[in-house]
This record gives structure tokens, sequence and C-alpha cells, in this order.
């Protein structure tokens, strides 16, 4: 879906998008059979309707604006492969709720691992500290909506399988990698997998509940030729459950980890200085997410901080580029069904025809920049409140085609992996460093090159962007972004897309 204004006033933003009447949910009361009725996954671990009414009537002792209660349960286990012997493998536990309070533009959380009545009313309390007006009535009855599907599912569910179908996985890629060269000196394999689900119940009233599973499979190679070693690796991610793992998405990764590692043996240093760079459709939208995409979080634009504070409205880019964060792709990394506020996660546009369109809000930059908020409010777990974050960040096809954008350039380099970079929120100023790439001269891709560093600023190198591409590609990789202490996984994608000039660290 698109992103939904309204301009209700501030009141209204906290409020929930959706009502009983609307949605045909159930209403829970103490009269509907166990007080619990309606709960769905957290009814196992004793949390009940009265208990997430008396937490909020808790939070809201002292007055404050908007109250939300956070119940987090989460599996995770991990698996390694070295040397083609298993060496790491272990599982944790998450169970917890987070309270919090909103007093304008200020948040009191108080959090617990014991989900005791007691222990969440301390919390409570501990969160309703931001406030200090008279108190206001908790939602006397709480409304569930009804559970959204169909952006992620575990056909084959994590807690199934066991270890009895992971390692033999993992056993595979080993087995594939090693023997695809005489080069190769060790192989790495990691399988990351959890499930669990999350409960967000407000102060309107509105409980919802979401079921997240998630899965990570990276390789890595170590090769050496000559006395000289090269490594790289590659690997898949998403939100499923072993099916994920297909010949041909095992073809993949087998195939990356080892190209990718392989090709560092002809690759070079570009010449250092200011040139034209091509960044390859995929991966390359790492750029986009670090240097771009964090400047339209609404907090930091709220606080003036970002470059784009005042940019609402006004041209950014090139008229053919615009630029998505999207939480519905089936099955993507990045995507939720809800956010950790509760709200839906749709598409919100960001920039549309060169034109900056909207932030990621959270409930509170909603409420103060009297829009609806976007599904952006996101936290890494129940330990934290929830800031404005990403989803999957991308920019849309443009008119141009891949092969007429290398011809384009005389002298420059195309760039086809990040390995990592650091950017300066505010200014959006940043250094990348390309793992992967290729020297373009004369319109045509000739030599390999590895360890790049790209200079630049996000606000500048968008305006820059004068060729995009119609080759979109949505990363498949475990991408994970950090923020305020904070990590939450995401996704990101580019078409293939030409930046007029970029300064180059290579060969001085």
């Amino acid at each position: 879906m698109g992103l939904e204004r309204r301009d209700a006033g501030p009141e209204r933003a906290y409020e929930s998008a959706f009502t009983p009447e609307e949605t045909g949910s159930p209403e829970m009361s103490d009269q509907a059979g166990a007080a619990s009725a309606g709960i769905g996954y957290f009814d196992r671990f004793g949390v009940t309707e009265r208990m997430i009414r008396e937490a909020l009537g808790a939070a809201l002792s002292r007055g404050g604006d908007f109250a939300d209660v956070f119940f987090q349960h989460r599996v995770e286990s991990d698996l390694a492969l070295e040397d083609g012997a298993v060496n790491r493998a272990f599982s944790s536990v998450e169970l917890g709720v987070g309270v919090r309070v909103v007093r304008g533009d200020q948040t009191g959380y108080g959090y617990t691992e014991d989900l005791s009545l007691a222990a969440i009313l301390a919390a409570a309390r501990t969160a309703a500290a931001i406030a200090d007006g008279a108190s206001r009535e908790a939602p006397g009855r709480l409304h569930l909506e009804p559970r959204r599907t169909g952006r992620y599912a575990e056909r084959t569910p994590w807690d199934d399988p066991g270890s009895g179908a992971k390692l033999p996985l993992l056993e595979q890629v080993n087995a594939r990698l090693v023997a695809a060269d005489e080069s190769v000196r060790k192989v790495s394999v990691y399988l990351h997998d959890e499930s669990g689900a999350v409960l967000v119940a407000d102060s309107s009233g509105r409980v919802v509940e979401d079921l997240q599973p998630m899965t990570l499979l990276a390789a890595s190679v170590l090769a050496e030729r000559g006395g000289r070693r090269e490594q790289n690796g590659y690997n898949v991610a998403g939100r499923a459950g072993l099916e994920l793992y297909t010949p041909d998405r095992i073809d993949r990764l087998v195939r990356g980890a080892w190209e990718r590692t392989a090709i560092l043996f002809e690759a070079g240093q570009p010449p250092a200085g200011e040139m034209p760079v091509v960044l390859a459709a995929g991966s390359s939208g790492i750029l986009l997410h670090e240097a771009i995409g964090h400047g339209m979080e609404a907090d930091f634009n709220r606080k003036g901080v970002s470059i784009y504070a005042d940019k609402l409205g006004k041209p950014v880019a090139a008229p053919f580029v615009s630029i998505v964060d999207d939480g519905t792709e089936p099955g993507a990394r990045g995507s939720i069904h809800v956010d950790d506020e509760g709200n839906p996660a749709g598409r919100t546009v960001l920039v549309e025809n060169g034109v900056l369109a909207s932030y990621l809000h959270d409930a509170i930059s909603a409420r103060h920049y009297r829009v609806a908020p976007t599904g952006n409010g996101r936290r890494e777990s129940y330990r934290y409140p929830p800031l404005p974050r990403m989803r999957s960040t991308y920019m849309l096809p443009g008119p141009h085609r891949r092969d007429e954008i290398i011809r384009s350039v005389k002298k420059g380099i195309y760039c086809q992996t990040f390995s990592n970079g650091q950017v300066q929120i505010g200014a959006g100023d940043f250094t990348f460093f390309v793992k992967n790439g290729w020297l373009i001269e004369d319109g045509k891709l000739t030599r390999p090159i590895k360890d790049v560093n790209l200079i630049g600023n996000g606000p500048k190198a968008l305006e820059k962007v004068d060729m995009v591409s119609d080759d979109l590609a949505i990363d498949e990789g475990g991408w994970t972004c950090g923020k305020d202490g904070q990590s939450v996984p995401v996704s990101q994608g580019l078409p293939t897309v030409r930046v007029s000039s970029m300064t180059v660290g290579g060969r001085g």
C-alpha cells in the first residue's frame, strides 16, 4: 500500500488504525470465558486481558499521552561448521515484556523478564515516572486485531526438524566448497534460525500479535595460490523455515562464495581520484540504506539533525529517481506484518520522481508531524523502546539499461559487493569499502578490482545519480541495521545506478 496521510490533530496520532467494527475482531472481556480469551500465542505464558489492562492502568497512573505493552518470545539457534567439524552449537530463549509511556516527545520505559503481574506493574510504574499529571483510565475493553498473514510463514518450522536436518545442510555446503578448487584451504558455514512472536497492546485498547520466523545461512572460503591468501563469502537470509534452502538457493550460495573469493586473485586497486561510479544491482543498496535512508528517519528530522529536515516537498534527486521503504516483500528479511507499535507495515514512498515525499515515522514522530505512522516503529527486543527504522529500502527501476550505463563511462569503477562502511547520520558523509568490483575503461568492464574505498556525502551522491537502470534487485543477504545501540534485520536493494562523480580511494 502507499503512504497514508491524515490531517487529524495530535490527539489522534496515537489512536489505533483499526477498530473492532472495521475488522470484525473479537472484543475481550472478563465475561468472555477465561480471562485470557483471545490472547493467542502468549496465553501459554499466562498472559491475560486483566494483566494487560492493569499494566496499562499503572503506566497511565501519572498521566502521559499514550502507553503500550510489548510482549516478546524468541527462540534462537546457531550451528557452525569449520574444517568439516561442528565448532559452535547453541541456542537461546528470550521472554519478556516492555512497558512504554509517552509524554510529548519524551519516553519512559521499563522492562522485565518476569511475566508475573507484580513484575509487570513495577515496570509500568517505572515507565510512568516520565509523566507528572493526573492519572488516566486504562481501556475498559481490549480488541484483538486479526493476525495478518501472507508475507512470511514457516512451512517447515524450525522447532520441528531440529539439528537432525540442519547439520546435513551445512555438511552439503561445506563439501561442495571444499571440492570447488584445489586452492581452497578453509571453509566455514554458519546457520542461524529463530522463531517466536510479539504482542503489542496499547492505551487505545488495540491488541496486535505477530509470529516472526527468521533464518540466515552464510559460507566463507579461504583460498591460497602461490603463497597469497584471499577470503570472501556469501550469505542468504529470509523470514522462513527450513524450506528457504531450496537447491537453487544453495547453488547461489556455493557459487557466490567461491566466485567472490576466486576473482580476488586477479584483482588490483584502481587509480584514485574523482570519477564516475556505477553501483551494481542488489547489494549496492547498502550505500542507499546507510548514506541516504537513515537521513529520512523522522526522529533525526524532528530533532533537526538530518540534512533532510527542511527538504519535505522539495527536489532531492533527478526526476527519474524514486525510493521506497517496504515492509511487504514476501519472505524478505526486512519484511514485517506490523511494526513493534502494532501499526500495519505497508510501503512508504520516501522520494517520488525526485521529490522528498515522506519520512519514516513511529508514533512519536507521526504525532509531531501530524501524519499517520508509516509502520516503521521498530525495536531490537522488549528491552528497548521503538524508534523509526528502515525495513526494506530500495530505489525503483529507472529508464536506462545496465549495458547503456556501463557504455556511458569512459573511466570509472563498477562496484559489486561491499564489506563495511561508516556514515555520519546528520550530514550524510560516508566511507564505504568495496570488496569486489571492476574497472570501467572506454565503456567496458576490463579488470577486476578489490579493497576500494568510496568517500562522499549521501545527499550529494543522490543528487549526482544521473542514470538508473530497469534491473532492480533486492539483495537476499542477512543485513542488520544498527542505530542507538539497537540492531534490527533489514533488506535493501538497488537497480544498476550511475553516480556521475565520487571520490575513489585506490592507488595513490
